[in-house]
């Protein structure tokens, strides 16, 4: 199903495209191996301010020009900052792919970062920050990471904090592109239904002619985690709280069976194990689920609800009673069969997703090299075993090993 083609410049770009006969829309972006946990300790922020000021002038625009140059067309034009990725990326109908594929590569590499615009994007940028604390179910994960990871940059915070953010000049993110961007280390990928002829010849004009901009960017790697327990009084209403530690790394053998571990706690189906345990049995939660996000080094896994103030010692007490079983007690033969089949069905839809589909193919790449095909993947949970899975539970899902975080409504 990933059927698609590869073109690698001598400045070291990479150039990714499928494609789909079926559409008329093409999915195209930028994705940079850069994110926040690239950032020193004086750039906490930087990499997502970056983000929002490459949309704020070029050499050859003026912010009001990007933001239209899409939308008279249409189209869409956006970005996003991770702890490992940036990506501006954009969606339009394919007779104007030109015009977005020209669009980000002039927003990606020839930003100018001007100073009046740093002002008035650091005020966004700290309503963004206000919105997501006046949201206890965002900022209870966002103050996760820093329970797990501690002052390690996977622990920082991706909007960074007022005092950095306060502080950033125009010189601040030129000086982050220089130390950061490196040519082969990005990559421009694409879905429509244009042939790899016509996208390479745009792009033999756009990529090629960029200077190289080569060398070792190493990352600070993750250890020294210690379990810990913290609660927070917030004025809210409902108690919130987040269950979870480290776990395995992208590049970790594992991380395909924990990943179909994760999806029978709590995963996005309606059957998974908290879901049907502390919801529809009992009716303590709206939402509980958990999740699983693989790093270059590390990984995190999480356990997240809401719920009563008064509930939450008992709705605690589910979760670990589901952990526990997963823990002392193998899936049966059926059980397994289920899992499998739930898990390799949900791939086969996400990849229905063109946005989404564009996008994996650049991560993919970046992480591991190559794309793997569908049918790899099945074919490892194909040989995935009861002992296997229960054997990673004992090693990630064991109490010395989850920290646990909670909001609680403050005089309650």
């Amino acid at each position: 199903m990933l059927d698609y083609e590869i073109h690698e410049y001598p400045n070291g770009i990479r150039l990714l495209h499928k494609q789909v006969l079926h559409t008329k829309i093409a999915h195209c972006g930028f994705l940079l191996d850069i994110g926040s946990r690239d950032e020193q300790a004086h750039q906490q922020g930087l990499a997502h301010f970056w983000e929002h000021m490459a949309f704020k002038g070029t050499h050859k625009r003026k912010s009001f020009h990007i933001l239209n140059r899409l939308e008279t067309v249409g189209g869409e034009l956006n970005a996003y900052t991770t702890k490992e990725k940036i990506c501006f990326y954009a969606t339009l109908l394919s007779t104007h792919f030109e015009r977005a594929f020209e669009l980000l590569t002039d927003l990606t590499f020839n930003s100018t970062f001007p100073g009046r615009e740093v002002e008035k994007e650091r005020g966004v940028i700290l309503e963004e920050m206000s919105m997501y604390q006046d949201a206890p179910e965002d900022a209870i994960i966002d103050d996760f990471d820093a329970v797990i990871f501690g002052q390690h940059p996977l622990g920082i915070n991706i909007l960074g904090t007022r005092e950095s953010v306060s502080g950033f000049q125009s010189d601040d993110f030129h000086t982050f592109y220089n130390e950061n961007v490196r040519t082969d280390r990005l990559i421009f990928s694409s879905v429509s239904n244009l042939p790899f002829k016509e996208v390479k010849r745009l792009a033999d004009k756009l990529l090629s002619p960029l200077p190289p901009r080569l060398g070792d960017r190493p990352r600070l790697p993750f250890d020294g985690y210690a379990r810990q327990t913290q609660v927070e009084a917030r004025p809210i209403s409902q108690a919130h709280c987040l269950v979870g530690g480290p776990a395995y790394s992208i590049t970790d053998a594992r991380r395909v069976p924990f990943f179909m571990l994760n999806n029978i706690l709590g995963g996005p189906g309606m059957n998974s194990r908290l879901n049907l345990a502390v919801r529809e049995k009992y009716g303590l939660v709206y939402t509980i689920d958990s999740s699983y996000s693989p790093y270059t080094d590390t990984g995190l896994f999480g356990i997240y609800f809401g719920t009563e103030g008064k509930q939450l010692s008992r709705t605690l007490g589910l979760v670990q009673k589901e952990l526990k079983l997963l823990r002392e007690k193998e899936l049966t033969t059926s059980q397994l069969h289920v899992a499998k089949n739930q898990l390799m069905g949900q791939l086969a839809m996400s990849e229905e997703s063109n946005s989404g589909l564009m996008q994996l193919l650049g991560k993919s790449t970046l992480d591991l090299g190559r794309v793997e095909p569908l049918s790899e993947i099945f074919g490892r949970i194909e040989k995935i075993t009861s002992s296997e899975l229960r054997e990673l539970a004992n090693e990630i899902l064991t109490e010395d090993n989850l920290s646990v975080l909670q909001y609680v409504p403050e005089g309650k």
